[in-house]
């Protein structure tokens, strides 16, 4: 079985345990998926399949690489298109098989990776955390960035140096979320806690493996 699946962030909403305790909780569409192409060792180097989100997309909206990639192995169009790895006892999976969201248990733990939220180009105290100057009356240092190279050596700004810049729209992986509720006959996945990315944004799925003990 292949150990994960494609989905798209809904929106956050809350449920109440038995206890009474609020649980915050994001909201995926997760699933269908369909297997569009099925990679081997033999062939590509290692073991994977392709899969596909399905969701309606014009034909027009195809590029022409694409176009001919799903026509040679016999899938409908998709958008959002990413890979998993998968055992060679795993191989009895086939193109064109569905990946639905009945994989999933109860207090599952999953993995989700996403893209995180733009925010533009900041400042480093935004982006970075910097705690800046003292506030007080004539201090004239108050967000600045104090010193970042001497004069002498190295006499120039070092590669990899924290500043203002470009802020968010990153890989982001949030780790051991737990699965509170699933909707089967909707696709829906109910995680507790948030997961990466704005509503609509596209998100990858994958179960803990349990660890060998």
């Amino acid at each position: 079985m292949i150990n994960g699946i494609l989905g798209k962030k809904m929106g956050m909403t809350q449920l109440f345990g038995e206890d009474g305790e609020v649980i915050p909780a994001t909201v995926i569409k997760a699933g269908p998926c369909v297997v569009i192409q099925k990679k081997t060792a033999t062939t590509e180097g290692y073991n994977a399949v392709q899969v596909g989100l399905v969701e309606f997309m014009s034909n027009k909206k195809v590029i022409k690489p694409l176009a001919g990639h799903f026509k040679k192995w016999g899938t409908p169009p998709v958008k959002f298109i990413r890979e998993f790895r998968v055992s060679q006892s795993e191989e009895d999976t086939q193109v064109g098989s569905k990946i639905l969201v009945d994989q999933f248990s109860i207090n599952d733990q999953v993995n989700i990776t996403g893209i995180s939220k733009g925010k533009g180009f900041a400042g480093f105290i935004k982006r970075h955390k910097f705690r800046g100057g003292a506030a007080s009356h004539g201090s004239m240092f108050h967000r600045a960035p104090g010193s970042i190279g001497a004069s002498a050596f190295p006499s120039r700004v070092l590669k990899g140096m924290r500043a203002a810049g470009h802020m968010g729209h990153v890989r982001v992986t949030t780790k051991n979320l737990r699965v509170v509720k699933i909707d089967f006959e909707n696709n829906l996945l109910v995680v507790k806690g948030a997961v990466p990315g704005a509503n609509g944004g596209y998100l990858i799925i994958r179960k803990n493996r349990p660890s060998a003990e």
